[in-house]
């Protein structure tokens, strides 16, 4: 028996550790995976009975989706097709004769959802939150992190081996032969090591601040000066751009000239085609969809794909997942629910305002500053006011293939991207669905997001004691609040602008509790991965946030009790996973394993340690002078 002194989070959660299944076909279950799951179920059975012609809803937007979950889940179709749909996009490819017949056709491939090794997508502004402007990105590796890459990584050796066998036995049924597959694959790898030696790796791209780079338009595209970038947004927005954002510099000032280049063409072209022969592998027979997502699988450990009926209802849902969150919503959270989930949110600004003006390590100008940017944090509960603009465009047309529905689907949405370019940004979109378990902070729009899915229990239940209810939605809620003073948030004005409004001396006194955080996680194993305590800072200084301002919040209920706060903080984050997938997630991943994120976060608060008789010489005891509080 595991003492709850020693591993809090073990002593909460081994019993259920021991008899929790991982489901075949996913690479954890565990708190949030348990609810997607029961969601996964109902959305499963409702949209089997609607494919039934039975209860079918009178909104004509869900019509289509319906339209387009029945051509979707048409294997008998999908299997007579075979890869006839995508022979002639394979064609269009191979036919192309130089890198500047490509360039000249980018515009129209990228319009149509075509490959075309555009990085390019609209965003707002850092420096001005309220428009949106273009960003630069960079084309993507085959392995999840530039770490992989590393000559001493047998792990990146052993997973590009694993992709190419798959691909080795995907690319046959695309009627390429043997030679031809050597070749393509060879010249993908290449060029592949090659892109890994200049994009940013997850560390990098964790802090924001670092990937502002503006550029003057004239100035930007002489670095890849064979790329006709004027040509090509002339086509796309209209007009040439006055400026582009560049987060992956490296790519673009050490490597665009010669990515995109004549001498180039012949990797590029090899890429291309690739592309072009799978770009819709998950709308042809089943036996591709499975195969072509053997990688993947390798990756996360997931030792079956996922079956038909399952595959076919997410493949389906993608361009219409808003409106079935609104569905959801409307079906499953209550006016109640929302008003109460209100009320907490306000109360954990309260607190946390509460916090900051007693706080001794800050000036009070920046104090007063934290607070303004507390005042105007727009919380968005449960569901979105309404559907974007492009949803009514989502029409099915019974006499086109699924293959053309899908890629119609995609050129309205990516038009719809498009045409958000140097427009104010909506501060009423939502980034996820009401259905998803999940929640977010978005420090340009200074706003926190809780869909409808994450508020039951066991985050949060009318059923559940006040502080089991801090504990778990209070502490996910503060979390998402404690974003807002992150080493991301913290860069950010009340407005979601990149703004330093810190005084010097408070940022360095910030600096040194955050390097402090990244000191207690930093090297912590994780499944035989060692844990980055500098990409995962972010996400633990708001854990840390969340916990100290939602116990606050608990202790002003009559009924407090530091058990049920802190119990229900650790059973939020149980989780069972694939060791493959823990691995991976440690190169990627800007949060902590679960278990760290309880066991190493609770161990700063005296009241956790007071409440379970934790002594020193226990494992869970840390020394007073290395707890970390910052907010």
């Amino acid at each position: 028996m595991v003492r709850l002194q020693d591993d809090f989070y073990d002593a909460v959660n081994g019993e259920w550790e021991k008899t929790a299944i991982i489901p075949d076909d996913k690479p954890r279950t565990g708190g949030f995976s348990d609810l997607a799951d029961e969601i996964e179920a109902l959305m499963l059975e409702t949209t089997d009975q609607w494919l039934e012609g039975k209860d079918i809803p009178d909104d004509p937007i869900l019509q289509h989706f319906i339209a387009f979950h029945r051509q979707v889940a048409d294997y008998e179709a999908r299997e007579a097709a075979g890869v006839k749909p995508v022979l002639p996009l394979i064609e269009e490819y191979q036919a192309l004769g130089s890198f500047a017949e490509f360039a000249s056709k980018i515009a129209d491939y990228e319009l149509a959802g075509k490959p075309n090794f555009l990085p390019f997508g609209v965003s707002p502004d850092f420096k001005n939150a309220q428009l949106n402007v273009l960003w630069a990105q960079a084309v993507g590796t085959i392995l999840p992190d530039t770490s992989y890459y590393a000559a001493d990584n047998d792990k990146g050796k052993e997973l590009l081996a694993v992709w190419r066998r798959s691909q080795e036995e995907l690319l046959p049924q695309f009627g390429f032969s043997v030679q031809d597959i050597k070749d393509m694959l060879d010249k993908i790898i290449e060029l592949d090591a090659k892109i890994a030696q200049y994009v940013l790796s997850s560390e990098e791209s964790s802090e924001y601040a670092k990937l502002y780079h503006p550029y003057d338009w004239a100035d930007f595209i002489k670095l890849a000066p064979e790329l006709p970038l004027d040509a090509i947004f002339d086509k796309i927005l209209g007009q040439k751009p006055d400026k582009v954002i560049v987060p992956e510099e490296r790519f673009w000032t050490e490597f665009a000239a010669d990515f995109y280049s004549e001498k180039n063409w012949e990797l590029l072209k090899a890429y291309l085609v690739y592309e072009a022969a799978t770009a819709y592998n998950a709308y042809l027979t089943d036996a591709i969809r499975i195969q072509s997502g053997a990688y993947s699988r390798a990756l996360s450990g997931t030792p079956e794909a996922m079956d038909q009926k399952k595959a076919a209802y997410y493949l389906a849902q993608g361009p219409y997942n808003q409106a079935l969150g609104l569905w959801y919503a409307k079906e499953k959270f209550s006016a109640a629910a929302k008003q109460d989930v209100e009320a907490k949110v306000a109360t954990m600004i309260d607190v946390y305002k509460e916090r900051l003006s007693q706080n001794n390590w800050l000036a009070k100008e920046t104090i007063d500053k934290a607070i303004t940017k507390l005042n105007v944090i727009t919380p968005h509960i449960g569901y979105p006011e309404q559907l974007p603009e492009t949803y009514a465009k989502k029409v099915i047309d019974d006499q086109r293939s699924l293959v053309e529905n899908a890629q119609r689907l995609a050129e309205i949405s990516i038009a719809y991207a498009w045409s958000k370019w140097n427009q104010p940004v909506d501060r009423k979109e939502w980034h996820m669905p009401a259905h998803m378990v999940n929640a977010y902070y978005d420090p340009q729009q200074n706003q926190i997001v809780f869909p409808a899915a994450i508020l039951q229990a066991p985050f949060y239940s009318l059923e559940q004691s006040s502080s089991a209810n801090y504990g778990g939605i209070g502490a996910v809620i503060a979390h998402e609040i404690s974003h807002a003073f992150d080493t991301n948030g913290a860069s950010f004005d009340e407005n979601g602008s990149l703004n330093n409004w810190w005084r010097k001396e408070d940022y360095t006194a910030f600096k040194e509790r955050t390097d402090r955080v990244v000191q207690q996680f930093d090297g912590l194993d994780s499944y035989g991965a060692k844990v980055n305590g500098q990409l995962t800072v972010s996400e633990n200084v708001a854990d840390l946030g969340g916990l100290a301002c939602a116990l606050a919040a608990a202790k002003k209920e009559a009924d407090f009790s530091a058990a049920d706060y802190f119990t229900n903080f650790a059973r939020i984050w149980r989780m069972k996973a694939r060791p493959e997938y823990m691995q991976m997630l440690a190169a990627v991943d800007v949060h902590a394993p679960g278990k760290l994120r309880t066991n190493v976060q609770v161990s700063n608060f005296s009241d956790f340690l007071a409440a379970f008789a934790v002594q020193e010489g226990d494992g869970m005891w840390r020394d007073e002078k290395d707890r970390v509080i910052i907010w």
